[in-house]
């Protein structure tokens, strides 16, 4: 009808008693309209009620498996083989303490998600598992016992796969992990770029912050802007999250770049030819992956040892690298080595 309408087109029934080119039978189809989508409500509401009732009676509801079940007969039963992984996992988790490196341990054994077979017969192939997937299967309560909807939990009618001891464990772990995220958040973060960021006119752009509603902004601002006015300057400030992350990408690519990597091995080996090459580049190549792990003031070390300049203009934004970066890289995660 709203098509209809939009097009200028009237409806009429030559077996029904409405005609919408007359006001009576614009009204007869506006009930008629408003029975079907009350019905068609009330049938929602009725199939939402049936699934909350059966998931507190513990009862499956259908879609795909959990990692470590299989649906036979319409109930969640073990799998021997993926129950296993499952314990393997969690243990994993609470002897590492970190998902990152739990995540990139099971990625290079090969382990996936769930693989499954619909009730249609549709192969649904798992795929290498992450972060993303290795949070919600720690938190999903399935594996101790317990149906869960809509944030409210019961006692499922499958059989556990995990002890509850090593999932409370894990909840704690996981409960200690966002509190700390939480007050990394709220606290002001380290300013990598500090010392090395110009604006296009020359003049230095220093660490700011602001806090508006609970959340916290940091920002790097023109010395300009403070001195003499924000008119007088071609950039004001700019955002220092969107500003570091380019920053941040450009130095990483640096550390993967073969023909840099191999000019300061040459240079090293130079330097000091008791230095071991292959040495130096299994090194180089351990910082990269591991660079989200490390502390912030780790990070702000390693762009002070990498990065000369920073300049922004508001066309784009110019990186300068140390040309003996790399090399002074190399002398400080391998201080034994003594590399002049």
């Amino acid at each position: 009808m709203e098509l209809f309408d939009a097009q200028k087109v009237t409806f009429v029934s030559v077996t029904q008693a409405f005609n919408t080119t007359t006001s009576m039978g614009r009204l007869t189809l506006n009930i008629l309209l408003s029975f079907a989508q009350f019905e068609r409500e009330l049938g929602g509401e009725r199939v939402r009620d049936k699934i909350a009732a059966s998931r507190a009676k513990g009862i499956w509801m259908g879609g795909m498996p959990p990692l470590g079940y299989d649906v036979v007969e319409r109930k969640l039963v073990p799998n021997p083989v993926e129950a296993k992984l499952v314990r393997r996992i969690f243990e994993r988790f609470i002897a590492l303490g970190s998902i990152t490196t739990l995540s990139r341990e099971l990625r290079a054994e090969g382990i996936t998600t769930k693989s499954w077979t619909t009730i249609k017969d549709k192969e649904r192939v798992g795929k290498l598992v992450d972060k993303g997937y290795l949070y919600k299967l720690f938190k999903n309560p399935v594996f101790v016992g317990i149906a869960a909807y809509k944030g409210q939990h019961f006692a499922g009618e499958h059989e556990a796969i995990l002890d509850r001891p090593i999932w409370d464990q894990v909840q704690a772990m996981l409960g200690r992990g966002e509190a700390e995220k939480r007050a990394r958040q709220n606290r002001p973060s380290l300013a990598l770029l500090k010392g090395l960021i110009f604006a296009d006119d020359g003049w230095a752009m220093t660490p700011a912050a602001t806090r508006k509603a609970n959340k916290f902004y940091r920002y790097y601002v023109n010395t300009a802007s403070m001195k003499i006015g924000s008119e007088a300057c071609s950039i004001a400030r700019v955002p220092a999250g969107e500003i570091e992350a380019a920053v941040v990408a450009q130095v990483r690519k640096v550390l993967q770049a073969p023909e840099v990597m191999s000019q300061a091995v040459r240079e090293v080996v130079a330097l000091d030819p008791a230095a071991d090459a292959q040495e130096v580049i299994t090194t180089l190549q351990s910082i990269e992956p591991v660079w989200d792990e490390l502390f912030p003031a780790e990070q702000a070390r390693i762009i002070q040892l990498l990065v000369e300049r920073v300049t922004v203009s508001p066309t784009g934004l110019r990186i300068d690298m140390k040309t003996a970066g790399m090399k002074e890289l190399i002398r400080s995660v391998m201080p034994e080595r003594k590399v002049a």
